[in-house]
């Protein structure tokens, strides 16, 4: 199962929103194995179907959410937002997703909160005060053992001014990690069904309450090896400017060769990329 798991900047609706976080996540039954690719909100691609009446063809991965969510009323297939980033997807590198499931800020803060917060060890400190040209207060969060709950986990998995977007990535992955380890623990693993329930209605997704149930299950066979992350080579981007309509500006964006694109998301359907690591991916 091909799962497209996006993490969008509204607070507390799904009718508008940039995906700010957008994972592929690979999930095999039978190894059991999980494979997490992570793809660069601002990398510049074709956005189809909005062309003719809207005079829209390209956009930043993220605006492909924002341009396909009820609140724009731009696209009108199925799965809204996911839907048009889905086909996006499809139609810019071949990657094709069975499901989508979709978290906005407030949703993923109570998923945190209902499994009694996570900890996580930090190699350095990871530091979102304001600066200047930056007013945004993100909190401080020095090196070291971290217990956090879901609204400080919000706020360090969205820290990327100081840093870059692959040190946010990096930042979401230890909180990923973080949440499997605590919903296998002892003490929550049993409370998952209940917790599942609880939280249904905050998330937006076309997975059954079975299918969601099965991904429950597979999470204590799943051995720290068979949880992998992945992301395009950094040598791989480029960075640069393009005008935006949109904005009536000039807007920072990513660029790739997509023939190299396409061959990673290739590697990655087969299950051939990421390799299984020297270390389990998760610390």
């Amino acid at each position: 199962m091909n799962l497209l798991a996006l993490g969008i900047d509204s607070s507390l609706e799904y009718r508008y929103g940039l995906a700010d976080v957008i994972r592929i996540v690979q999930v095999d039954f039978v190894t059991p194995r999980v494979n997490v690719f992570s793809l660069p909100r601002d990398l510049w691609v074709e956005i189809p179907g909005l062309e003719e009446k809207y005079g829209i063809t390209h956009g930043k991965l993220n605006q492909a959410y924002f341009y396909g969510s009820p609140g724009m009323q731009y696209y009108k297939g199925p799965g809204g937002g996911a839907g048009l980033l889905a086909l996006t997807l499809e139609l810019n590198f071949g990657l094709r997703v069975d499901h989508y499931g979709v978290v906005h800020m407030q949703a993923f803060t109570r998923m945190v909160d209902a499994v009694g917060g996570i900890d996580v060890y930090l190699p350095n400190e990871v530091d979102g005060r304001p600066f200047e040209g930056n007013p945004e207060d993100m909190g401080y969060f020095p090196a070291g053992q971290q217990h956090l709950n879901g609204e400080q986990a919000l706020r360090f998995a969205r820290i990327r001014k100081r840093y870059s977007d692959f040190i946010r990535m990096d930042n979401q992955n230890l909180v990923i990690c973080a949440l499997k380890e605590k919903i296998t623990s002892p003490a929550v693993l049993p409370k998952i069904p209940e917790t599942i329930a609880a939280l249904q209605d905050s998330v937006l997704t076309d997975l059954t309450p079975q299918q969601l149930a099965q991904m429950a299950c597979l999470l204590p066979k799943l051995k720290p090896e068979n949880l992998r992350f992945t992301s395009l080579p950094q040598e791989m981007l480029s960075s640069g400017q393009v005008y935006s309509q949109q904005l009536k500006d000039k807007t920072y964006i990513l660029n790739a060769d997509f023939d190299d694109v396409r061959n990673q998301v290739d590697q990655f359907a087969a299950g051939s990329w990421p390799a299984q690591p020297d270390e389990p991916s998760c610390p």
